[in-house]
């Protein structure tokens, strides 16, 4: 008696990124294989932090940790299947953010796979936590 996923529709999303899929994506089964999903979804996010956000990796001293993740699968895509990734808020907090990001088959109007991961925001020098900073806040506001 476990309550199911269910593939989430594109009107949950309110930003969509495209992304085309690799022949390294796919698996001896022949579809995209579940690690190449986990790059995808921190592929868009960080593309969302850096233009939206101002993000500037490498330089910020205030960063987010993948503290948690999970994905659910529904229909199997494989390249070169073009994708449609859209990207959503479930949570923000002062110091992290959940994000939930729905893959899609080019057109399609409900997800091949759902994923979700929390970033918790740290100073990497002091190595504690640290709240959002103003513009990738203001980012993710915009979002919701």
């Amino acid at each position: 008696m476990t309550d199911r996923a269910a593939p989430a529709p594109r009107e949950q999303f309110s930003v969509f990124y495209p992304l085309h899929s690799r022949w390294a994506d796919n698996d001896i089964y022949g579809h995209i294989n579940n690690v190449a999903y986990y790059a995808f979804f921190d592929s868009v996010v960080n593309r969302f932090l850096i233009e939206e956000g101002g993000m500037r990796p490498g330089v910020d001293t205030v960063v987010g940790y993948v503290v948690s993740s999970s994905a659910d699968y529904f229909s199997p895509l494989a390249y070169p299947q073009g994708l449609e990734l859209g990207l959503r808020v479930t949570r923000l907090g002062n110091k992290s953010v959940t994000w939930e990001i729905g893959v899609f088959a080019q057109g399609a109007s409900a997800s091949s796979v759902t994923g979700r991961f929390t970033h918790a925001f740290v100073d990497r020098e002091a190595n504690r936590s640290a709240s959002i900073p103003l513009g990738i806040r203001a980012a993710i506001e915009a979002l919701n």
